[in-house]
């Protein structure tokens, strides 16, 4: 059995928006990532994937986003050894100025260029390819 996961790639004056995840998390304490959580049980539902993400965005950060585009999945495993699918979608910033907004789960929120994000050794290799094809998507859309 798989948890599912989503997150989304949030884009605002050519900066990412990433959370430095709390210290209080059973899972990647202190890291940066992604905003998102994990989808909840509700029955026969659509949208599941796009309501869960845009009801985590502004739980965690107080932004309201949408239109949300696929950018990705792919699949973990926990520190504790649960399994996760991972789905990212790319946002757009609809209104709110970011915040920690919920303390047990984002101790602080960062603004990062494309190129400060591939370039910190720091910061996870599942993140900078979750960049990367955000990033592309983003000049794809926006190219047209």
């Amino acid at each position: 059995m798989f948890i599912v996961n989503v997150e989304g790639a949030i884009h605002k004056d050519e900066k990412w928006l990433l959370i430095q995840r709390s210290l209080k998390e059973a899972h990647a304490g202190g890291t940066l990532s992604l905003v998102g959580g994990k989808v909840e049980l509700e029955g026969n539902s659509s949208d599941i994937l796009e309501r869960t993400l845009k009801r985590e965005i502004f739980e965690e950060v107080g932004l309201e986003v949408n239109t949300l585009q696929y950018v990705n999945s792919s699949s973990f495993v926990t520190d504790r050894g649960e399994h996760v699918v991972d789905i990212v979608f790319l946002c757009e910033h609809h209104s709110g100025e970011p915040f920690a907004k919920s303390p047990d789960e984002v101790d602080a929120v960062v603004w990062l260029t494309t190129e400060q994000i591939l370039s910190n050794p720091q910061l996870p290799i599942y993140l900078k390819d979750n960049i990367k094809l955000a990033d592309s998507l983003l000049k794809q859309t926006f190219s047209c």
